[in-house]
């Protein structure tokens, strides 16, 4: 006789409710999470068909089982391997299962420690150069200035001298212009007809391809030169498939320097933006940062030496990342019946873990609104299961160790030439791929 499953799901929300909310949920879903985990507790479902189900979860414990104990069983939505490859390829990011993991194991070498400190000098001349002027006394859109600063830094280490500045720029506002419509897309999947007959799909799926045509041109140039750059493309190029001894295609090569383009920079322009701001709200903070940076680069170190000694610059960082994590939100979708805590879910449940709102759970931070680095100084002061920056797992970001760099060295840089200031008391989110602000207002002085 067959008996039929019993499926145990959180608290939910009915589809109508759901959809009541949906223009809200559009512009920005951060409130409507906050409203439903006080309501319904860390993990609650929604419900969008008789047996189908959405959770959301702030919860550690589930957290850490669906990307770390039981990952097997759970991978990566057709949000990020469908919508987002549609544009920006089969990356890393994007792509999952056996190729996915024959392509992380390949790459992954390249984002070595070792690796990494050999394009720490470029990177530091290329902050350098961005920061050199940068206008004073006036209030600025700070997330503009440091978007166009990790933008160059991971053109110069991805490149080297093989991009100009005006062919850089013009990448920079494709990708973005192309990421933008793709948000659009995951959001309001009930208009995707409207996309498609109105041209805006084969528009941006154009603009995509002049992207790719740039980055192409590019390796090519590359392939034929003899000059050594010690850059990720040269690095890329150098890297050989254990099993075959085969190097990556040329549509392989492209997708993957995609992907670094896009998670590369953004995600640490939005880090340095929100980094700066709590600096500017925080003098005491800024002033101790500041005695730090001087003392450190008083000392005849090399740039790879001297991030190790940066202490609480790093705190900074880790506690502007746990505030507002540049990767908001992550998503899995579960691919056999799995029981979580007092869950028992379905295959093919879709689960969305909202690191925005873990990283400010009050089950596991004292003080979650309040921006204390101090916490990140001794590692037992805070939960390291529920902190997740660069995500977890197998699927850990790859370019840790380089965003860490590079936002090390850009705030050390900052702080030794300006101090911040801001009247600004609220913090405007704009949640797409990643958690970007709509305006920081921030004004610099010269030290």
């Amino acid at each position: 006789m067959h008996t039929q499953k019993k499926y145990r799901y959180p608290k939910s929300i009915s589809v109508l409710g759901f959809l009541w909310n949906a223009n809200s949920i559009r512009r920005n879903p951060i409130p409507f999470h906050q409203k439903y985990f006080k309501k319904l507790g860390d993990t609650f479902a929604v419900r969008v068909g008789i047996r189908r189900y959405i959770l959301l979860t702030r919860d550690k414990d589930i957290a850490q089982h669906i990307l770390q104990k039981g990952h097997k069983n759970y991978e990566k939505s057709k949000i990020q391997t469908t919508y987002l490859s549609k544009y920006l390829g089969n990356g890393l990011l994007t792509s999952k299962g056996d190729y996915w993991l024959r392509q992380r194991r390949l790459i992954q070498p390249a984002f070595h420690k070792q690796k990494i400190a050999q394009l720490l000098d470029s990177m530091l001349q290329t902050i350098a150069a961005e920061i050199k002027e940068m206008p004073l006394k006036q209030p600025l859109d700070i997330h503009t200035y440091m978007n166009r600063l990790a933008f160059k830094v991971v053109a110069t280490s991805l490149f080297d001298v093989s991009i100009s500045d005006s062919e850089l720029l013009h990448l920079q506002a494709i990708i973005e212009r192309v990421q933008d419509f793709l948000v659009k897309e995951v959001r309001l999947p009930h208009k995707n007809w409207w996309f498609k007959i109105t041209g805006q799909v084969s528009k941006h799926l154009t603009l995509a391809q002049e992207s790719r045509d740039i980055i192409q041109a590019i390796i090519e140039a590359r392939k034929q030169s003899t000059k050594h750059h010690h850059d990720l493309l040269d690095m890329l190029l150098a890297t050989r498939y254990e099993d075959t001894g085969e190097a990556m295609d040329m549509e392989q090569l492209i997708d993957e320097i995609t992907i670094l383009f896009v998670a590369g920079h953004e995600t640490t322009a939005n880090a340095l933006s929100f980094a700066l701001f709590l600096l500017a709200k925080h003098p005491e903070i800024q002033q101790r940062l500041y005695e730090e940076a001087k003392e450190i680069t008083s000392k005849p170190l090399e740039p790879v030496q001297q991030i190790k000694e940066f202490v609480y610059t790093k705190a900074i960082i880790e506690e502007s990342m746990r505030m507002y994590p540049p990767a908001w939100i992550t998503d899995r979708e579960c691919l056999e019946d799995d029981t979580i805590k007092d869950f028992h879910i379905r295959k093919g449940t879709f689960i969305g873990i909202s690191f925005y709102e873990l990283h400010r759970n009050p089950e596991y931070w004292k003080n979650p609104d309040q921006f204390n680095p101090e916490r990140f100084l001794l590692k037992d002061q805070y939960p390291t299961n529920a902190y997740y920056p660069f995500g977890a797992g197998p699927r850990m970001c790859i370019g840790m160790g380089f965003a860490m760099y590079e936002m090390v060295l850009a705030v050390s840089q900052l702080i030794l030439k300006y101090s911040f200031k801001t009247t600004q008391d609220e913090v405007q989110l704009n949640p797409l791929v990643t958690l970007k602000p709509t305006e920081l207002l921030v004004t610099l002085t010269e030290r």
